[in-house]
């Protein structure tokens, strides 16, 4: 399920590196971890819903990868991120 748009502006305008930034890792992280976060809860309730379960799994690879180039980028934005959405590492 896609977020809802005055959830993904709230998110966008919060991890924005500049004002017409939309595509940036921090970004795209958020908005990830926002959608890991839904779908966590909603096999909670859905156990059987596989073909989902697939699409989180790809999620979290992408995050994973996203995490790991602005380790490499830059340190100090990627230690921003993880600890503003409470992430491990």
């Amino acid at each position: 399920m896609p977020l809802h748009a005055e959830k993904k502006i709230e998110i966008v305008g919060k991890f924005r590196t500049h004002e017409t930034d939309t595509g940036s890792p921090e970004v795209q992280v958020a908005l990830l971890t926002e959608r890991i976060t839904y779908l966590t809860e909603h096999f909670k309730t859905h156990v059987k819903d596989h073909h989902s379960r697939r699409g989180l799994l790809r999620m979290v690879s992408k995050r994973r990868r996203l995490l790991d180039y602005l380790k490499r980028v830059s340190l100090e934005r990627y230690r921003k991120v993880v600890a503003a959405l409470n992430l491990r590492k």
